[in-house]
């Protein structure tokens, strides 16, 4: 019989939404290590087709050569720190609003899932449109200037210019972009577990999830 203290054994899929700078995504790595589970995080991928959009010389705005990036994008560069940017991320809300960008990058994201054993997936529609029959869904959220502030962190601990202004101003601009887009937009699952944590610091945060994902 294993330790009181050892997690218990869990198979299955734990899907994780919510905006920026919600802790969603060190929440989903946390409950990956806890449990053993591969973790994906989905919004490096249109962050890498923006980037290689950029790399290419092309117009964000164009929705062919995104799509044409998104089908071959090679996953093995999605650990560049660049992708960890404001304007990365700005850059990822805007390809990830082409049908054809989500429809190319869906079937990878549910290759992932379907691992044996599990997963830990984060991002805006994982719960909704991703991973729909996923037994444990969390949508983490915060309010905006609270995410502001830890963003501001984030950019200044990796030596980065970090202006809080913009940064928030950034974020609201993405939120709105998420929300309004008209293919798969950032909304709570209505079997979702909420996790806010604009009080709550990251260790209660990711003790909240694994309380729910063990209930």
């Amino acid at each position: 019989m294993s330790a009181a203290s050892d997690p218990p054994l869990f198979v299955g899929v734990i899907a994780l939404d919510g905006p920026a700078a919600s802790g969603k995504g060190t929440i989903a790595k946390r409950l990956a290590a806890r449990y053993g589970l591969p973790h994906l995080d989905t919004g490096l991928l249109y962050r890498g087709v923006g980037a290689a959009m950029r790399a290419r010389g092309a117009a964000l705005e164009n929705a062919a050569e995104a799509a044409r990036c998104a089908a071959c994008l090679d996953t093995s560069t999605l650990d560049d720190p660049a992708l960890r940017s404001v304007s990365a991320g700005q850059d990822a809300s805007i390809v990830a609003a082409y049908p054809e960008v989500r429809a190319a990058l869906l079937k990878v994201q549910r290759d992932f899932a379907a691992r044996p054993g599990g997963a830990v997936i984060d991002g805006r529609d994982i719960g909704m449109v991703v991973c729909p029959t996923a037994k444990r869904k969390i949508f983490v959220t915060a309010d905006v200037d609270v995410r502001a502030k830890r963003r501001a962190l984030e950019l200044s601990a990796r030596g980065e210019t970090a202006d809080l202004a913009q940064i928030q101003a950034a974020l609201e601009e993405r939120d709105r972009r998420d929300r309004e887009r008209s293919v798969s937009p950032l909304l709570a699952p209505p079997d979702a577990h909420l996790l806010d944590t604009t009080n709550l610091d990251i260790e209660r945060s990711v003790a909240r999830a694994i309380a729910f994902v063990e209930r």
